[in-house]
């Protein structure tokens, strides 16, 4: 009874082993095969064509069904959802990432060409695509797309947050970080538009006053 006890245990663990690996091959595939379909729904999306914003047409771009995007996202909300999430994890907690040993300025100049490049960047110019085919008022979105409208929602705070850390120790009043954080990101939008635009404006002047503006506007006498 001993040694067939002990064989249905070794059989057990075995089989027990073998599904856990093929559990998590499986696993490791799915999560290959979802971030295959993001990568490729931002390229869509990059193009810039409203047509874009649709599952069935990044399915068929990307070589898959619409069956299949619904199988790992769930439906259209979950998908759009997704995107978003995903950029936000590639984009990461940026306005923090600065050298303590930086100054007031040297922050605020690295932030603005920090956003200016990640402003013409692939999954920027996904996202701006996607927002532009999404209802304007909250209550529609989140009436028909909750998932997404969860996901843009918490970008607000996290950005807050990410700038407030980024001058922490500087003792800057939060209130006007606060402030340049809900104009910063408008701004640098605005700036990037007349680059795709065509301009005459020299916008490397024009990004440099608005650093400057931002400087004065944070500027305490006992902050370098």
């Amino acid at each position: 009874m001993k040694i067939a006890n002990e064989v249905v245990l070794s059989t057990n663990i075995g089989q027990m082993t073998e599904a856990g690996v093929t559990g998590r091959r499986a696993n490791r595939r799915g999560m290959a095969t979802r971030e295959s379909m993001l990568k490729g729904a931002l390229r869509s999306l990059a193009s810039g064509d409203p047509a874009s914003v649709s599952g069935n047409r990044i399915a068929k771009e990307i070589g898959v069904t619409w069956g299949a995007l619904k199988y790992q996202f769930g439906d259209i909300d979950g998908f759009w959802a997704a995107v978003l999430h995903y950029t936000a994890e590639r984009r990461g907690d940026l306005p923090a990432r600065v050298d303590p040993n930086q100054s007031l300025r040297e922050r605020v100049e690295g932030m603005v060409e920090l956003m200016f490049d990640g402003l013409t960047a692939t999954d920027s110019l996904a996202i701006e695509t996607l927002r532009a085919a999404l209802p304007r008022e909250h209550a529609e979105l989140e009436r028909l797309y909750p998932r997404t409208a969860a996901e843009l929602a918490s970008w607000k705070p996290l950005w807050n947050e990410a700038c407030q850390k980024a001058f922490a120790d500087l003792a800057i009043d939060p209130v006007k970080v606060r402030e340049v954080a809900t104009f910063f990101p408008a701004a640098m939008r605005g700036i990037v538009s007349e680059k795709q635009l065509g301009t005459y404006s020299d916008l490397a002047e024009a990004r440099q006053g608005l650093a400057n503006s931002i400087i004065a506007y944070l500027y305490q006498p006992d902050v370098k």
